[in-house]
């Protein structure tokens, strides 16, 4: 049976749970995750857990907060003067936005906080910071 190694086609079905147990991801019910092993498709932790399976094979597997989508950075909260954002865009804590860096990049950015005279905007992907575990069933690997 062919073992996944960098540069295989794979596809996986999995279910990604924090450490309470809540599911923050599936592909239940969806066409299984295809990608290509060790192009960076994927965090590089599930990456490598991946890395040697082969079809039909499945465990669970944590991955740390820094092998995942990193550690939380404080420096990426940044709070603004309401004034300074357009009275059309939401503000609900937890709406996703974009904003546009100097150079034109655009980084998404989540509504952290909002009171009357400030919005505070947290540019950390919603799951730094956090170790995430996956249980992963390897469909095939090309």
């Amino acid at each position: 049976m062919t073992q996944a190694k960098a540069g295989n086609t794979v596809q996986i079905h999995y279910t990604g749970t924090l450490q309470d147990g809540s599911v923050f991801d599936s592909s239940d019910g969806r066409d299984p995750l295809e990608f290509q092993l060790g192009s960076g498709q994927i965090i590089p932790g599930l990456d490598s857990a991946i890395d040697g399976m082969a079809a039909g094979e499945q465990k669970t597997v944590t991955i740390p907060a820094a092998e995942a989508y990193g550690d939380y950075q404080d420096e990426a909260r940044q709070t603004i003067p309401r004034e300074q954002i357009p009275a059309d865009i939401p503000l609900d804590v937890g709406t996703m936005l974009q904003m546009q860096t100097p150079d034109g990049n655009a980084v998404p950015v989540q509504v952290a906080e909002v009171t009357d005279d400030a919005v505070t905007l947290d540019a950390n992907h919603p799951l730094a910071g956090k170790d995430l575990t996956f249980a992963v069933e390897v469909v095939s690997v090309g």
